[in-house]
C-alpha cells in the first residue's frame, strides 16, 4: 500500500463513546394529524403526540429543569421521588 492508500477505518472499528449522565423522555401517543413531532435538548428528548400534548410536554420539561436549577440539583444526582414530584408539579393543568 502506498502512502496515500490508507484503509478508511469502518463505523465498527471506532467505538462509540458510552452515554453518560441522565435525560428524559417524553413520549405522547395521541397524535391522530400525522404529523411527526420532535424536539431534543441537552438532557430530553420529546416524541410525538398531538400539537397540544407536545407542548405540554415542553412546558412541563422547561419547568422541570427551571426547578432543579433553582433547587440547585442535577438530573444525574436527583433523587427519583423527588424529580416525580418536580415533574408533577410542573405539568400545565
Amino acid at each position: 500500500m502506498s502512502k496515500r492508500e490508507r484503509p478508511v477505518p469502518s463505523a465498527k472499528s471506532k467505538p462509540k463513546p458510552a452515554a453518560s449522565g441522565a435525560s428524559l423522555l417524553g413520549v405522547g401517543l395521541d397524535n391522530t394529524d400525522g404529523h411527526k413531532r420532535l424536539t431534543t435538548g441537552d438532557k430530553f428528548v420529546l416524541v410525538g403526540g398531538s400539537a397540544e400534548t407536545h407542548e405540554r410536554m415542553a412546558e412541563t420539561t422547561i419547568k422541570t429543569f427551571e426547578e432543579l436549577k433553582r433547587r440547585d440539583k442535577h438530573l444525574e444526582t436527583v433523587d427519583p421521588r423527588e424529580l416525580a414530584d418536580i415533574l408533577h408539579k410542573s405539568t400545565p393543568r
